[in-house]
């Protein structure tokens, strides 16, 4: 993880992640120093299972909080800053979950309110890798990559925006890309079948069986 993590930083950028629990995590000493000794660096380890020592920021949730501190990460050689969640809603066995990124200047709620999006970006790159050839492009200039990534990524939001202007405000807006490719297909095969047998289009498609063909396949959501 140090090497990946070392590179982002020094391209001007900041990770934010979830540690393992048996991350090994020192706290970092603000006390005075003695003028005979060498600095002290670190003082203690930090535990997760006590977060006395960690400053209180607010209450995510009733029975849910959120603290933080800047500690030293002893695997990455530097500085982060903690986003901790205590979970006490269930007073038998209370749990935790911990957050950091590199900037420890960055506040632990804009942490804990990328890490909920976290999700939704992975689902970006998982319809872009799986539907609008993100990792499919062999080129190696960067120019040409750069124009490859931004063109998979475009047609992934057009394919969602096309989608919200077709759905119902009514209803929450649900997006499958799987089901946009489908319908797609589907339209592609019907205008195929009523060219090769020489249909009347009109008549197919005011037909209200149409609809449902189109959908076939389509995901249900």
């Amino acid at each position: 993880m140090e090497p990946f993590v070392t590179g982002v930083v020094a391209l001007n950028l900041n990770v934010i992640s979830k540690l393992r629990r048996d991350a090994n995590l020192r706290y970092v000493f603000e006390g005075e120093q003695k003028k005979r000794e060498a600095k002290r660096k670190y003082d203690g380890k930090v535990d997760f299972a006590d977060p006395t020592r960690l400053t209180w920021v607010r209450e995510l949730l009733e029975g849910v909080e959120l603290y933080t501190a800047v500690i030293w990460y002893v695997s990455l050689k530097r500085k982060i800053r903690l986003a901790y969640l205590l979970d006490r809603r269930n007073l038998n066995k209370p749990s935790y979950s911990v957050l950091f990124s590199t900037d420890i200047n960055q506040s632990a709620n804009e942490i804990y309110c990328f890490c909920k999006l976290r999700f939704q970006i992975k689902f970006v790159f998982h319809d872009a890798k799986q539907f609008t050839g993100l990792s499919d492009y062999q080129a190696r200039d960067v120019k040409k990559l750069d124009f490859h990534f931004n063109a998979s990524f475009t047609a992934l939001n057009i394919a969602k925006l096309d989608a919200y202007r077709q759905q119902s405000s009514q209803k929450p807006f649900v997006f499958s890309m799987a089901s946009v490719k489908r319908r797609a297909l589907n339209d592609y095969l019907l205008d195929t079948f009523i060219s090769k047998l020489g249909l009347l289009p009109t008549v197919i498609k005011s037909n209200p069986n149409y609809q449902n063909l189109r959908s076939y396949g389509v995901i249900a959501a």
